[in-house]
């Protein structure tokens, strides 16, 4: 099968377009026919070898396919599946995406909805399921309160502001003047350019802080949430500086515990089959939509990972997989 491969870490250039075996699927596991996939900013991390204190994590000891979102249809089914079976449509996370075959875990994967095109689909896992468990889970957002969305035109922001009017939520968006327009035609009740305004210095208060850019310290961020405001931040991995943010954060938390009943909480999504099916039926339903700003195929993925790697992506870069 056709695949992109690297064998070691660095920028884009070490991605190369090969024929490689077909992965088997194990226990719990189905092979994919890829129909699309769907570029994250920890795919570029990942590519580069993260952090220096993470590479022996992440470097590849042998050869690896990049890439984790994706949806196509069931080729086979390991040993132990009971809820997939050839010839479904499904959508979720797996291992080795940006090829033409890949294998994916039973309960990280969901059944893409009758009219959801397989683009769309690939477009929602990781990002989608971020805003989701971000401000559901661990920001607790209820109808009629205030969220700020730091990084509201990348491919979380734009599920996040989507998924914060649903919740019921007064949105402000948080994002350059170049990509207002998009964040408000995504429901956006007010929209902040960062170039010119600084949303800590503000006199407005947010129940909840979805922070992706990871662009202020939390003692900034904290001037303007509730009493009982909670900051959830995603993505530390964007640039040094997030990373300092986080940690930061959880020192003043943990110094702050004592005196305040404002939270920073730090996450990374988790897939799962439920969650997975709740934004299948909203895409289907027309209450999510994915904003996707280019469209690739299998051999310009390296291309992509570039432009990715820039962090101007407005929404989610696609990846369409010819099959044969």
């Amino acid at each position: 099968m056709k695949a992109i491969v690297y064998r070691k870490n660095g920028p884009p250039e070490v991605l190369t377009c090969e024929e490689i075996e077909k992965p088997t699927p194990g226990d719990n596991e189905v092979l994919i026919r890829v129909r699309a996939a769907a570029v994250n900013p920890l795919d570029v991390h990942v590519m580069k070898g993260g952090p220096a204190l993470l590479r022996p994590i992440f470097g590849p000891r042998k050869l690896k396919v990049p890439g984790v979102d994706l949806a196509g249809v069931v080729e086979a089914a390991g040993a132990g599946v009971t809820q997939f079976k050839a010839g479904d449509a499904v959508f979720g996370t797996g291992r080795g995406a940006f090829a033409e075959c890949a294998v994916a875990p039973e309960p990280k994967l969901a059944i893409k909805p009758d009219g959801v095109s397989f683009e769309d689909a690939a477009a929602c896992p990781v990002a989608a399921l971020t805003a989701l468990q971000g401000l559901r889970n661990f920001g607790k957002l209820q109808p009629g309160q205030r969220v700020l969305i730091n990084g509201a035109s990348g491919g979380v922001g734009t599920f996040a502001v989507q998924l914060g009017r649903f919740f019921g939520a007064h949105v402000t968006a948080v994002c350059s003047a170049g990509n207002a327009e998009l964040v408000r035609s995504l429901g956006a009740d007010r929209v902040i350019d960062y170039a010119k305004e600084d949303f800590t210095q503000g006199a407005a208060r947010y129940d909840v802080i979805l922070d992706m850019a990871g662009s202020h310290s939390f003692s900034a961020r904290k001037r303007v949430m509730t009493s009982r405001g909670i900051c959830v931040g995603v993505g530390i991995l964007a640039a040094p500086k997030s990373l300092l943010a986080m940690i930061g954060g959880l020192i003043r938390t943990l110094v702050d515990s004592r005196f305040s009943r404002q939270k920073y909480v730090f996450f990374m999504a988790k897939a799962n089959r439920e969650d997975l099916t709740f934004l299948g039926e909203m895409l289907a339903s027309g209450k999510l939509r994915s904003a996707i700003d280019k469209r690739y195929t299998l051999d310009e993925v390296p291309e992509a990972m570039r432009y990715q790697g820039t962090w101007r992506a407005r929404g989610k870069l696609l990846i369409n997989v010819e099959t044969r």
